[in-house]
Order: structure tokens, then C-alpha cells, then sequence
């Protein structure tokens, strides 16, 4: 399986078939399991093997095939699987971290991510120092003999702004600190963030692995014994377990997601292209005027399936939403329609006028995520709806 495209491992990878031989993932509905005796159950319970399970909260086959086939096709050694996106982003950091630990962030965050930086890790004696990302000089003044994590998204949400994985890493693990990469923006389609140095790889399965609106849900990747015997302790006791039909579906999402995020991508580089001629303000790293453009084609080999547009204020900004007539007013990303996001008044609504300045979040920036349409239909629709504005 190591020699499979990351296409087939998407289709193949941690299938475990039961005596039925069936072709499609079974989904094993149950939150318990039965022992033959009761000595049995103690063995179970002082060691499990790969494929005994306890509990659902602790695992299950269903679970435990996408986070085999996930953790295959981002070259991980294990994986958990986890209610939501943001329960994958708190679990990691929470379970590694005590109060007087020293953490760096990005912090051009979503703003989820943020509240468990400022808010959550703080309240219980975590000191946290936020830097600029793109900005490889405060990275290392930040970062100090004791730091224990570095956490940044590889892809800024919503700016956009790019991360070199490599070089924040090799500051990082100077210091022994371990490096978590939220890489949602990136994809698992577009992710070499462990082969670049990344210790622990997060995602929320409810974008661009599910990608059709269906479920929450969210894994952490590693190492074996991260995953094991520093997350899965933390996790099966405060019950962030993803559901086994939830696993499923994210099992079928993962056998079409290449197709999906590669024609996502084409379509975004193409309604930016198209905006960007008409003048407007785009923020789409496969553009060559974007900061971090040459990075971005380095480390992940495309733009995204995600822009940004800035139409100067929040009355543009608002007309233009109200003028779209296939683009889906939503807060989602990473999914089969196209979504339009107005951050400053949404997912970023919480943060200070001074942050979101600071962030470039403006009144009038759109988030735009792309989805399968036509991309001359969604261009043609942008457009309109700019034009009645």
C-alpha cells in the first residue's frame, strides 16, 4: 500500500471487511461490544489489540477505517478521529499542554482557533505568544528553550496568508517543541505538511473530506505514540468521539476527494483570475501577486479551492451577497456548492475592530469558497452581482 497513489490509498487504504465480504465500508452501529468471558474482557482492557475494541467512545471499526485511510494518505502513522474540526484543534493542544507550558501562534487564525489560544489554554496557566506568521524573524525571537508546541494553519482562514512549514518546524524542533499544523485550507489533496516537518496534522473532515455539507467531524495526526498515548487518553475520557455513521460518510467523502479539490481549485484559480482582470482586490495564493505566492507552489503545488475579495466596504460587500444567485451564503468552506462568507460579521464577528484590522479581516472582504459548478457560471454570477450592486 506505501507504493499507491494517494488517489487509491483514498478508495482502498484501512478497509477491514467482515465475514460478508461486503464492497462498501460496513458502518457498525453499536456503542459497546461483547466478551465471550469475563477473563476476556480483562485482557481487552489491559491491552487492546488493533482490531479489539472496548467502547465507542474509545474506538470503533467503522472509525477506525477512516482513520487508517487518512492517516495513509497524509503519511501519518495514526490517527483520531473526532466529533468536529474544533474538537480535533482543542484535543490536540489540550492534551499535551499543563499550566507553565509556552506555546507560539500564528495569529491569523479562525476565530474558533483563536478563542482556544486567548481564551481556553490561558484560563488554566498556558502562556500563549502570537506572532506574524509570513514573518519568519518573529518565529524565532518568539520561540524560546522550553516552548512546548507551535500551532499555525498552514493557510490562513480567511486571508489567506501562507506559512513556510519547513522553516517554522526547524525553529521549532531546535528548541524540541512539537509542531501542529491546522491544514484544512492546504486539503489532504495538497498536504506534504509531515514530510515538510509538521509533528501533528489536524483537520476538519467537514470540509473538503466530507465536502457535501453532511457532517461534522475532525481528526489529529501523528505519530503512533502521540496519537496513542498522548491524545487517545484525553480524548476517550472527554468523549469527542466521532460517530461510526459519521466515519462512514466520511469514508465515502474520501473516495471522490481528490477528483473534487482538484476541479475546486482549477475553479478558484479562475473566477480569481477573472475577478482580478476586472479590477477587484482578490487574495488567492495560485495568483502571482499574492505575498506568498512562490511558497504556496512550493509547499502545496496549487492556490486552494478558498479566495478572498476585498470590495472596499461592508455595503458593497453585503449588496454583492444579496445580488448572487448561485454562490450559497454560508459559513461552511470546502464543499461541493460554492459558499460566500462575510467574516468580519461572521466567523471573525468576535474579535476587537484593532484585531481584525491588524488581521486584514475588513468590512468589506468576502470569503469565497469554491465549489463543482461551472466556473464560467460562478464567474458570470459574481459579476452580475456585482454589477446590480
Amino acid at each position: 500500500m506505501t507504493e499507491w497513489s494517494s488517489r487509491t490509498k483514498a478508495v482502498h487504504a484501512g478497509i477491514r471487511r467482515s465475514q460478508y465480504g461486503e464492497v462498501s465500508e460496513a458502518i457498525y452501529l453499536t456503542q459497546g461490544f461483547v466478551y465471550d468471558t469475563p477473563e476476556a474482557a480483562e485482557a481487552r482492557f489491559l491491552e487492546t489489540g488493533q482490531d479489539e475494541f472496548i467502547y465507542a467512545r474509545y474506538g470503533n471499526p467503522t472509525v477506525a477505517m477512516f482513520e487508517d485511510r487518512i492517516a495513509a494518505i497524509e503519511g501519518a502513522e495514526d490517527g483520531f478521529a473526532t466529533a468536529s474540526g474544533m474538537a480535533a484543534v482543542s484535543g490536540a493542544l489540550t492534551s499535551m499542554l499543563k499550566a507553565g507550558d509556552h506555546v507560539v501562534s500564528a495569529r491569523a487564525l479562525f476565530g474558533s482557533c483563536l478563542y482556544i489560544l486567548e481564551e481556553v489554554l490561558t484560563r488554566y496557566g498556558v502562556e500563549v505568544t502570537f506572532v506574524d506568521g509570513t514573518d519568519l524573524a518573529e518565529w524565532e525571537t518568539a520561540i524560546r528553550p522550553g516552548t512546548k508546541a507551535v500551532f499555525f494553519e498552514s493557510v490562513s482562514n480567511p486571508v489567506l496568508e501562507v506559512i513556510d512549514i519547513e522553516a517554522v518546524s526547524k525553529l521549532a524542533h531546535a528548541v524540541g517543541a512539537l509542531v501542529l499544523v491546522d491544514n484544512v485550507f492546504a486539503t489532504p489533496v495538497y498536504s506534504r505538511a509531515i514530510e515538510q516537518g509538521a509533528d501533528v496534522v489536524i483537520y476538519s473532515a467537514t470540509k473538503h473530506i466530507d465536502g457535501q455539507g453532511r457532517a461534522l467531524g475532525g481528526i489529529i495526526l501523528g505519530t503512533q505514540e502521540f496519537i496513542r498515548k498522548t491524545v487517545e487518553p484525553y480524548l476517550k475520557h472527554t468523549g469527542a468521539a466521532m460517530s461510526p455513521f459519521t466515519a462512514w460518510m466520511m469514508l465515502k467523502g474520501l473516495e471522490t476527494m481528490d477528483l473534487r479539490v482538484r476541479a475546486q481549485a482549477e475553479t478558484a484559480l479562475a473566477v480569481a483570475s477573472a475577478l482580478g482582470d476586472d479590477g477587484e482586490k482578490v487574495i488567492y495564493p495560485g495568483l502571482s501577486g499574492h505575498p506568498q505566492h512562490a511558497l504556496a507552489m512550493e509547499q502545496m503545488g496549487a492556490g486552494g479551492t478558498v479566495l478572498a475579495v476585498d470590495l472596499g466596504s461592508k455595503e458593497r460587500a453585503f449588496d454583492a451577497l444579496n445580488g448572487m444567485e448561485i454562490f450559497t451564503i454560508s459559513n461552511n468552506l470546502g464543499d461541493a456548492k460554492s459558499i460566500v462568507t462575510h467574516p468580519a460579521t461572521t466567523t471573525h464577528q468576535r474579535l476587537p475592530d484593532e484585531q481584525k484590522d491588524m488581521l486584514g479581516i475588513t468590512p468589506g472582504l468576502i470569503r469565497v469558497s469554491c465549489g463543482l459548478e461551472s466556473a464560467e457560471d460562478l464567474i458570470a454570477d459574481f459579476r452580475g452581482a456585482l454589477k446590480r450592486s
